[in-house]
């Protein structure tokens, strides 16, 4: 497979590009810690550190972890057959379709976040992303035509979901929704729920990057420590390649989208993984946008929507939202870093 095809497949993806820079020791007091090494879900590395008040209840805090983030991979994934997404995708123009609680929360605050960002985060994407994956395994760019036509297929507006029988309803025939920028981070605080109800006292949780830490941190640390990747550099193992910065965070959440791993070349052109849904074609601009929110739905959201925003609009956005920061990198070749007014208090001074 093309190197530069990357994204377009489903399986060992890193969604984002935060990489988890957690310290671990073990306390010769009450607490111990579990930590799961990395295994494999929702088509990229996951990783679970339970931190508790014995060894039994902190591998049980783990295993309740990742049963939550099978059980969402289950609903929302893409690419199975047989998920809840790809049902709904199936069906939702011909009949309203009854969906799970899960799904629903999940769909109800993707319309939250498009209106909050005027459309620049949008589920309904679905048609551009299937053109664009077209268009790489076929290294043809596409036509305006073929843009326009997708187009006409997207849009938050014409999704439309009934809270009182849990029914959703595509208005346009061909639309698709694609949960990508949001699915992981609502795994994620479901599998932080589960722990913290099953005794843990801190943890943390990361999926292809995406992380959320809370509680009580590794021993000798007064915080989580999450590493941020340098996007000049291009090495995909786990853990390695240069970091840009390190963040201290505690009962937070620390999501990053960009353009420097999932991308095609197309006719010489790169063309990011995230959509827009008004230009018909890739973001621009931002090589990455680095989310850190109260939890992880709302980072792994907002990431995506600055992307497709830009810095300008990007941090304008972010300075209204309370208890939230970001940190921008410019495209190349410049690479230039810009962030929020209280992104500083994050930054771990060596």
């Amino acid at each position: 497979m093309d190197k530069q095809n990357r994204w377009f497949t489903p399986a060992l993806i890193i969604g984002a590009f935060v990489i988890a820079g957690v310290y671990f020791f073990l306390w010769p007091t009450r607490q111990v810690e579990a930590d799961s090494g990395h295994r494999v879900v929702m088509g990229t590395f996951a990783r679970i550190v339970a931190i508790a008040t014995n060894s039994g209840t902190a591998n049980k805090c783990i295993q309740a972890g990742f049963e939550q983030l099978e059980s969402i991979e289950n609903l929302m994934s893409g690419y199975k057959t047989d998920s809840e997404l790809t049902r709904l995708n199936t069906d939702a123009y011909e009949r309203p379709v009854k969906v799970s609680q899960p799904l629903f929360e999940v769909l109800q605050s993707s319309v939250a976040f498009s209106q909050q960002t005027d459309g620049a985060f949008d589920i309904t994407v679905g048609p551009l992303v299937d053109l664009y994956r077209s268009a790489a395994d076929k290294k043809v760019a596409p036509s305006p035509e073929q843009i326009e036509q997708a187009k006409s297929k997207v849009g938050f507006e014409k999704l439309k979901l009934d809270e009182q029988n849990k029914t959703v309803k595509f208005t346009v025939n061909g639309m698709k929704l694609d949960l990508g920028g949001i699915a992981k981070g609502y795994a994620i605080d479901k599998a932080i729920e589960a722990m913290q109800n099953c005794g843990a006292v801190g943890g943390m949780v990361d999926v292809g990057g995406d992380i959320r830490c809370f509680g009580a941190p590794p021993r000798d640390k007064n915080k989580w420590l999450v590493g941020l990747q340098d996007p000049t550099e291009t090495e995909v193992a786990i853990g390695t390649g240069k970091l840009l910065l390190t963040l201290t965070v505690s009962d937070a959440a620390v999501a990053t989208s960009g353009d420097y791993r999932r991308f095609a070349l197309i006719d010489g052109k790169k063309y990011s993984h995230i959509m827009n849904r008004s230009t018909g074609s890739s973001a621009e601009g931002l090589s990455s946008a680095t989310i850190i929110s109260k939890n992880a739905t709302e980072a792994d959201a907002l990431a995506t929507a600055v992307s497709v925003m830009g810095h300008e609009k990007g941090i304008a956005l972010i300075e209204t939202i309370p208890q939230t920061e970001a940190i921008l990198i410019s495209s190349a070749p410049n690479f230039d870093r810009t962030q929020t007014s209280g992104a500083e208090k994050y930054i771990h001074k060596k």
